[in-house]
């Protein structure tokens, strides 16, 4: 009993040491989640699209036409019912920078035959999106993977469109994850003003615009 709880407090210990070198690596260095996880950020079992993706989904408050970016896609679990979304007349940009995940979400594309989509192997803060040109961008469990979060975030505001909205998704136990104080504070500085919260200091979900008059 006693080697039994010695063991799991070990184990816990190390996932802390993990969880905190990878934040402080991330903060120097681009640590995206690996590609050999891919199958691990859809919900295991779950035939179709999730409720946790329905929920996502309705909150961009999506309409027929609409230019969405899915910036850090991975395979592709939001791009693709956005796709389905807003239609034909409408378009998703989908970029990721492993190839790895592209190539999975490409796959998955073809095979819903979906053909809304433009796959960019870019990151964001590059400074290679379009000014003004997207409706809504998605940023699920990706922002602290990213090191230059306030460029990326910039680059982002730039390339919505006034009134444009940005959704943040952020969830433990990712090791990655930005708390709703540090997520207000980038993109306040970026120049967007909040607009709904969803959920808990754990898992949540916001909603930020970027003002009609930007």
């Amino acid at each position: 009993m006693i080697s039994g709880l010695y063991l799991f407090i070990v184990l816990i210990a190390l996932a802390i040491i993990i969880i905190l070198a990878l934040r402080f690596a991330s903060r120097r260095y681009t640590i995206p989640c690996p590609v050999w996880m891919k199958g691990f950020l859809d919900i295991p079992f779950t035939r179709g699209v999730s409720a946790r993706t329905l929920r996502t989904i309705h909150r961009l408050d999506l309409s027929p036409g609409m230019n969405v970016l899915d910036a850090g896609c991975g395979p592709g679990r939001l791009t693709l019912p956005i796709a389905e979304k807003v239609g034909p007349e409408g378009e998703v940009t989908a970029i990721d920078i492993q190839q790895g995940m592209l190539g999975e979400a490409q796959e998955r594309a073809r095979e819903a035959n979906l053909t809304n989509i433009r796959f960019l192997r870019i990151g964001a803060g590059e400074g290679k999106l379009e000014c003004n040109y997207f409706d809504r961008v998605v940023l699920v469990t990706v922002l602290g993977e990213i090191p230059d979060r306030e460029a990326a975030l910039q680059e982002i505001f730039e390339a919505l469109k006034p009134g444009g909205i940005l959704l943040v998704e952020e969830t433990l136990p990712d090791p990655h994850f930005q708390t709703r104080n540090t997520v207000r504070g980038l993109t306040g500085a970026a120049g967007f003003i909040e607009k709904e919260f969803f959920g808990n200091r754990f898992s949540y979900t916001v909603t930020l615009k970027k003002p009609s008059g930007s």
